[in-house]
This record gives C-alpha cells, sequence and structure tokens, in this order.
C-alpha cells in the first residue's frame, strides 16, 4: 500500500472552455455522454448518486443513468431501499459521472422527485424478465441471513410467473428523476490545473455559467 501516493496521472486530452460549451448544461451532457458511447466505455451511464438523511448524514452508491431530457436525469430503484428511505426524508442528490478514459467528470446537484406510477411501470415492464423477478426478490438493503432467501425467492417468482415475460410492477419499486441546480463539467489537464465550467440554474431559468479555479 505504500505506493498509493505516488499514482497520478497528466492529463492531456483534451481542454474546456466556456466558449466552447452550449448555453445548456443538459446539451453539453448529451454531448459528452455521447462522445463516451463512442469511445465505446464500458457502462458510460454508470453514476455515483450521493443521497443524505434528513439530518446530513450522507451514503453514495453506484447506479446506472436510465434517461436524460430538458427536465433531468433518471434512475429506478427500490423505494425501501437506504437511497429511497433517504430521498423520501431528504429528496436532495448529486450524481457524478466519471469518464477516466476521456479524463472527463461530470457533477450535478439537484432536487429529487418520484416519476409517474404509469412511467415507472412502462420501464419496469420493459425489463429483461430476470431483472423483474430480482426486483420482487430482493428486499433491498434489508439484514439477511444467506443468499438462499434470494435464490428461494427466484424460484418461487419463477414458478408463478412460468407463462409470463412481464411481472406486474412491484409497488415498492420506480423511478426517480433529478431535475439539476447545478451541473459541473471538469476536463482534466496537465499539472492538476484542470478546466472546470460549472452551471448555476437561475430563478428565471436560464443558466449562469463560470469558470472554477482547479
Amino acid at each position: 500500500m505504500s505506493n498509493i501516493a505516488d499514482l497520478r496521472e497528466d492529463y492531456r486530452k483534451a481542454d474546456l472552455e466556456i466558449k466552447d460549451v452550449t448555453s445548456n448544461p443538459l446539451e453539453q451532457f448529451q454531448i459528452w455522454f455521447q462522445q463516451a458511447l463512442q469511445a465505446e466505455l464500458k457502462e458510460p451511464n454508470a453514476m455515483t448518486l450521493a443521497t443524505a438523511t434528513a439530518d446530513g448524514k450522507p451514503s453514495a452508491r453506484i447506479v446506472l443513468l436510465k434517461g436524460v431530457d430538458e427536465q433531468g436525469f433518471l434512475f429506478y430503484t427500490n423505494y425501501n431501499s437506504r437511497k429511497g428511505q433517504e430521498l423520501a426524508a431528504n429528496p436532495q442528490a448529486a450524481l457524478v459521472f466519471a469518464w477516466l478514459e476521456l479524463e472527463k467528470q461530470v457533477r450535478i446537484e439537484g432536487t429529487v422527485e418520484r416519476i409517474t406510477p404509469e412511467a415507472s411501470t412502462a420501464y419496469f415492464q420493459r425489463r429483461p424478465k430476470g431483472s423483474q423477478i430480482g426486483a420482487w426478490a430482493s428486499p433491498q438493503s434489508e439484514v439477511i441471513p444467506d443468499r438462499r432467501i434470494l435464490e428461494e425467492n427466484v424460484q418461487a417468482l419463477q414458478a408463478k410467473y412460468t407463462q409470463s415475460e412481464q411481472l406486474p410492477r412491484p409497488e415498492h419499486w420506480g423511478g426517480y428523476r433529478l431535475r439539476p441546480t447545478v451541473i459541473e463539467f471538469w476536463q482534466g489537464r496537465s499539472s492538476r490545473l484542470h478546466d472546470r465550467i460549472r452551471y448555476s440554474l437561475q430563478t428565471d431559468g436560464s443558466w449562469h455559467i463560470e469558470r472554477l479555479a482547479p
């Protein structure tokens, strides 16, 4: 472990100037996300989701982005999970995308809301059957005695829904939308003098753009 302090990269692939970004950060995100797709990065939609309890105790985990539009960023999970409970108590969250091969990072902050039950059901029933069964089988974030309980739940569900490729959506499972108020684009630069461009949502719905020191 003694060499951890010596691990470093000198970033030189690109730069980022205010004159080169769009006026809307969601459009700018789409541009960068397409670059990540074209680079064939492994799971470019993987993002860190940070939540906090009502009294500010934070937690974070990796989840998958499942949609982005002019309203914000979509992801799905178990409402009874730790993140679901924290979002119910404190609907503020942050996302981070790290595309290390491109030397890019995107940080997003905003408020979170549940999407409609109809939209959650439509997405749930497009998932592979195994994923639908998994959502029913796992009491996410609860303590369980061993893995066998999950396997038994899966077997019971497979037997119950042998003739169907679509399961009903669990009421405890569905989608969230993070509506951004701050989005920062980070481009790695040499000698740690990185480029950071921040968009902040204004009261009139416009976005203020400014450069931050690295």
